[in-house]
């Protein structure tokens, strides 16, 4: 709730773009327009399905490999296979936040398990495809297919931002009505 008492709608946001020390290499991706600009009209529910699904910071850098329809989620290095885990915490962690009242989600672009489209899938002689989405965000796209959903790097585009913005406060004052 805001200073004037209106009620703000609840996103989940990768919580990298918070500024949250949670990526591979112990770093963030803090967006600032979502921090700074868009952050106060809006309170965030932030994920980070690595964390959360029991990985530790810093951890092996991970990829989707196999098939594009429904890749694995591997470390680079070693290939030690996380799908399981990741898919497992994924269905779980929809289900709860069916209780947060979200109004829409900001995915982290290109992640292996937050990426929304164009995420690469590598094949078995290491070349790379953009066709992938990320093990939590298609879990999360299945469960909430009327969700509005972007990424941060689609939220550059004016008109793209614009829409999903509007789509989010529409969402919010239907629910209100």
């Amino acid at each position: 709730m805001n200073n004037e008492g209106f009620v703000v709608p609840r996103v989940g946001v990768s919580a990298c773009l918070l500024g949250e020390q949670v990526r591979y290499d112990g770093g963030h991706k803090r967006d600032r327009f979502l921090t700074d600009t868009f952050g106060p009209f809006v309170e965030w529910v932030p994920v980070c399905p690595e964390v959360e699904c029991g990985l530790t910071v810093p951890r092996a850098a991970m990829h989707l490999a196999g098939d594009t329809a429904s890749p694995r989620l591997v470390t680079i290095c070693t290939g030690q296979d996380h799908t399981r885990r990741m898919l497992t915490w994924a269905a779980g962690r929809v289900r709860q936040l069916e209780a947060e009242d979200l109004c829409g989600f900001v995915f982290k672009s290109r992640s292996p398990s937050c990426g929304m489209e164009r995420v690469k899938v590598h094949d078995a002689r290491g070349s790379a495809r953009k066709v992938g989405t990320g093990l939590f965000a298609r879990a999360f796209m299945d469960h909430f297919p009327l969700l509005p959903v972007e990424d941060e790097g689609r939220l550059q585009d004016p008109e793209l931002r614009g829409n999903f913005i509007e789509r989010i406060f529409c969402l919010k004052r239907c629910r209100d009505a």
